[in-house]
């Protein structure tokens, strides 16, 4: 009879001590989705913020590009053919981000599939994109990686790889024309390609 409750106490701590294991998780993971959360509220103001400042910057760069009078020269805006094209991806250097890293993979392969008969090359930024298309065999001029993982883009980065972009662009005149593959934050849970 004894032995019988030396067991029964066993099972019963073990019990108690798989319910603290359990209300530690789930404290864990009630704060792991707070830091989440804020994370994502200020990601979503930094887009919501920035968003004017683009489509005003789209605005006038389309008014001055096609205003500009027969003066002014500029290899950014010289007629090139159509035969080799630069893709600069843009994806996310992690994963667990919903549909976001296979619809903008999904996107960039139609868009090959579309031209086909095209030669094309890659600037992939974010580790995503880079590995995705890597195992499928494209050139790639240029990577940047670990930009995105950190949770915040600084201006810098992007003025960096706008800057070295243009500078591929300038300098090999095979390369055609240079196309972004990038989203468009709508809400949590659509981004457009």
């Amino acid at each position: 009879r004894s032995l019988l409750t030396v067991k029964n106490m066993a099972s019963l701590l073990d019990m108690r001590r798989r319910i603290k294991s359990v209300k530690n998780t789930q404290q864990i993971t009630k704060a792991m989705k707070m830091v989440a959360a804020a994370k994502l509220k200020r990601a979503q103001d930094n887009v919501t913020a920035a968003r004017p400042f683009a489509v005003k910057m789209g605005e006038v760069l389309g008014n001055l590009s096609s205003n500009i009078g027969s003066e002014f020269s500029s290899p950014l805006l010289n007629e090139r053919g159509d035969e080799k094209y630069l893709i600069v991806l843009v994806s996310a250097d992690k994963g667990l981000c919903g549909g976001f890293n296979a619809n903008i993979m999904k996107a960039t392969q139609n868009f090959l599939k579309e031209n086909s008969g095209k030669q094309a090359e890659m600037v992939p930024v974010g580790r995503k994109g880079r590995d995705f298309f890597r195992r499928r065999e494209m050139t790639f001029v240029e990577e940047y990686l670990g930009l995105t993982g950190s949770g915040r883009v600084e201006l810098s980065d992007a003025v960096e790889i706008a800057q070295r972009i243009t500078k591929i662009f300038v300098e090999d005149e095979s390369i055609d024309k240079v196309f972004l593959v990038f989203t468009e934050f709508k809400s949590v849970i659509s981004q457009q390609v």
